[in-house]
Order: C-alpha cells, then structure tokens, then sequence
C-alpha cells in the first residue's frame, strides 16, 4: 500500500497556511526591536529580550511533535494545532503594537512565537504524513516557495503603508500606526491561510498511516523495554547528565573569573547547563523505573535518533550559524566596513542600513523562485550534491560583502544576496525532503520537532559567541563575522556531500 501520488494544486494548498505563518515571523523579526527601543529598552538589554524566541522554539516544537503523533480528533491528526496556533498567533499580532510597556511587550514575544510555533511545527510533518517520498521534495520546496513570498512582502508592509499615507513616526513611547497596521495585516492573513490549508486538505488516518509503514524495515529503537534496560540506559543519562553539568559550572566561573561577555552565560548554563540537567532527570526516572511518560520517551528517542538525521545535525547546525551571523552582524558590518561609520544619526549609516533591509527582502525574493528549481537539480543529480551547490552559492555570497566597494543597488542589495538565496531555499526545503524518508509515521512530528534543536542551537551558539570573537580577535570589526558566516555555510555544504540519501524524487506533471 503506498501513498497517493499528489497534484501540484493539492501540494500548494496543504502548503499555503506557511504563507501566513512566515508573514508572522518576518513582522516579529523585523519589527520587535523596534518596539523594545520605542518602549525605552537599552540597546544591551535587547539581544537578552530576544533569547525568547529560539528558546521557546526549542522547548515547544518536539513537545507539539510528540503529541501531535498522539493526536486525532475529527478535525484530523495535525490540523488541530495549525489552527490552535494560528488563533493564538493572530491575537498576539494584534495585541503586540499597542504594548503599554516593555514588559507586556516582551511577554507578548513569547506568546507569538509559542504560538507561532505550534503551527510551524506540524506543517513540517504534515508533507511527510501526506506524500510519498518522491514528492517530499517538492512538497518542502512549495513551503520555501511560500516562506520567501511571506518574507519578502512582510518586510515591505511598513514601507508600503507608509506609501499609502499612514503614519511611520509617533510621539516618544508610542508604535507608528505603520507598524500597527503591519500587524493587523499579519494577523489577518495568518488566520486566513491557516484555515486554507485546513478546509482544504486531508490527512491519512493512524491506520492508514500504519500501513504504509508495514512494508518499511523498522530500524528504530522500540519502545518496549525491559527493566534492566531502562537500569543501563539510566547509567548512561547520570553520567552524561552530570558531566554537563560539571562543565556548565566550571565554563560559567570561567566567565566570571576572566570577566568574559555576558552572553556566554547563554551557552554555559542556557544550553550546557539545561541540557544537562534534563539527562539527570531522565536518568533518575528511569533509575526508579518512572519510564511511562513522555519525558523519558523524548529523551529516549533523542538519543536514538536516526542516523541521517545525525549526519544532517552537523549540516544544519553550520548552515544555521551562518544564517544567524548574517541576521545579527549584516547592519554593523556595512556601515561599518562598507560606509565607514557607527553613528546611526548620519546619512551614511542609515544609507547602509536602508540597502541591508533591501538585501533581506531580496534574498528572500530569491529564494522563492529557487524553490522551484532546486528540486529539478536535485532530480537530475542527487539532493546531497544540490543542497552542497546551494550551501557554497550562500557562502560565497556572504563572503562577497567583505569586497564590496561601490554599493550599488545591483552590488550590494541583489548580487550578494542571489547566492544567500539559493542557500536559503535550499536550508529551508532538502534537509527536510532527506530527513522525512527516514522517519516512522508515528514519530514524525516528534521528530521534527527534534530537527529544530539543530536550527535553535547554533542560534543561541552563534549569539553567544560572535561577539566575543569579534572584540576579541577581530579589533570590534563585525565584517568578520560574515566573513566566519560565510566560511561557515561552506563546510556545511561539504558535510552535506557525505550525507547517506540515495533517495529519487519526482516532480510533479
């Protein structure tokens, strides 16, 4: 029994709610600094405002995976939490810009982006529940598509209402009704492609679902153990469990003693420290024989994860890194570098940060239409050597900004960023086309939640990091940190090239 071959219309309406939830992401990345600064936060106090958002993504996407395995209702196995999150979502849209003070503002960042992620999540799963392997590739390629498009116009909202007459200043403490109305818009269609997707498309059922996988070999660790089991593996978590932690404390005293940038304190006791008491817990439980609940379940599978998805883990996390270097450091990096200077109240500077906006929504424009072609690269060659092509165009491009000398609007918004496209075409669509084929029906979701711990990690390494590198071996000169980016994204593309995908695809007719 194999799975429905899909039209390419029925591919863009189970992938259209992305739309909605891209728009939401692009307004939230590039307007909640902005409303921190309106509302009196310190340029210091932002990137710690910030830390919300990849670490609710962390912890809230393998949660919504693993009960989305778990669940169906009448409304289907996945679509549930489309809409809940889109509800949920679209109100937070709406309530963000009239934020009083910082403080409802700042928890109204959490609330999105938890909201945006309960979407996010599923819509992942949702294209390797529904099509057959041949066609994942596509599928995901049709999210890309949408994610660029999403990206791109959300964007150029505020700029396009300002054309259209709406206030872009406001009096001191008060959002500009331009970014408002961004907002509202966002929320609106957030909603309305969402419920697209949901009235639009069907799901397999758990029985269904079940028999396609009978003719698979089962290659995942089973959850039914003995007790001595559960007593071996319980070892393995104390031991790893407590040396985390010992490192989480020993890298944080280090921090302090030397009097190192306070960011690391993201990496030793955010990711080192957390991680490590999460092995302790599951170690204890699991010593007491507490293992039916889904926590020790999650570790569990964590730890036996598939092999590609090992491999991919390394793939992603150098390729995100990069993309984080460009998020942060672009705007420092060509005023400086490029335009020559830090004072945001020159001409210059805000010349320079005026074309990296433009880059942004260029490269996103790009990546839209190299949706499209990738998959027939791929078709032609493999999607390994593909994702490397596009992962060394990314690089390539990052790399170019250092030699820029006549930012142009050809050289600087479109020539580097064409490359950064493709890259971020490719990022958002292949690993997960590679990675589905290798998972059970019934761990999907959980399983796509756990891919995102490889796009949150070099998220919170990256802003842990870069700064310290940048003061301390790069004299405060953040083209470097494109410069590591772009080298970055590189080595990403040749890891890819060992990635063990013998997988065809087919594009649709």
């Amino acid at each position: 029994m194999e799975k429905r071959k899909l039209s390419f219309w029925q591919i863009w309406n189970m992938s259209f709610g992305f739309l909605g939830i891209q728009m939401g992401f692009a307004l939230q990345n590039s307007n909640v600094s902005r409303i921190f600064q309106t509302l009196g936060a310190n340029i210091d106090d932002i990137p710690i405002l910030w830390v919300a958002a990849p670490l609710t993504g962390l912890i809230i996407q393998p949660i919504i995976g693993y009960f989305s395995d778990r669940t169906w209702t009448k409304l289907g196995r996945r679509k549930p939490y489309f809409l809940a999150g889109a509800i949920l979502a679209s109100a937070a849209l709406f309530i963000m810009p009239n934020s009083p003070v910082l403080w409802i503002a700042a928890g109204m960042l959490w609330i999105m982006d938890a909201s945006i992620n309960v979407s996010m999540e599923p819509f992942r799963a949702f294209v390797g529940d529904n099509l057959p392997e041949k066609q994942r590739t596509m599928g995901f390629a049709m999210q890309s598509f949408f994610i660029g498009i999403g990206a791109y116009f959300a964007s150029k909202l505020p700029l396009i209402f300002t054309h259209l007459g709406v206030q872009n200043t406001a009096p001191l403490g008060i959002i500009p009704d331009s970014v408002k109305y961004s907002f509202y818009f966002g929320g609106i269609v957030f909603i309305i492609t969402v419920l697209w997707t949901v009235i639009t498309s069907k799901e397999y059922s758990p029985e269904e679902l079940a028999a396609f996988e009978k003719h698979k070999e089962d290659t995942f660790v089973k959850e039914e153990h003995s007790a001595d089991w559960f007593a071996s593996n319980a070892k393995s978590h104390l031991t790893k469990g407590i040396s985390f932690l010992i490192v989480s404390v020993l890298f944080s005293l280090a921090i302090f003693y030397f009097d190192l940038k306070k960011d690391l304190y993201v990496l030793s006791l955010g990711l080192i420290g957390l991680g490590g008491l999460a092995m302790l817990v599951s170690g204890l439980m699991q010593k007491t024989n507490n293992t039916e609940n889904g926590f020790v379940t999650i570790m569990n599978d964590f730890q036996f994860m598939p092999k590609i998805m090992k491999q991919l883990a390394w793939v992603q996390f150098f390729s995100w890194f990069a993309l984080f270097s460009m998020w942060i450091y672009t705007t420092l990096a060509v005023t400086q570098h490029i335009y020559g200077t830090t004072d945001t109240t020159s001409t210059a500077y805000n010349t320079g940060a005026n074309q990296v906006g433009e880059m942004f929504a260029n490269y996103n424009l790009i990546a839209a239409i190299a949706s499209f072609l990738l998959p027939l690269l791929a078709k032609y060659t493999s999607r390994k050597f593909t994702h490397f092509v596009a992962l060394v165009c990314g690089g390539l491009g990052l790399i170019s900004i250092y030699f820029i000398s006549e930012p142009t609007a050809f050289t600087m918004e479109w020539l580097p960023m064409i490359g950064v496209g493709i890259a971020w075409a490719s990022i958002l669509s292949i690993p997960y086309a590679m990675l589905s084929g290798s998972l059970p029906s019934n761990k999907m979701g959980y399983y796509m939640g756990v891919f995102n711990f490889f796009i949150v990690i070099p998220q919170l390494v990256a802003a842990s990091i870069l700064g310290f590198l940048v003061s301390k071996f790069f004299n405060n000169e953040p083209i470097y940190a494109l410069l590591i980016g772009g080298a970055s994204m590189i080595l990403a593309g040749i890891i890819a090239l060992t990635i063990n995908d013998e997988s065809k695809i087919t594009i649709n007719e």
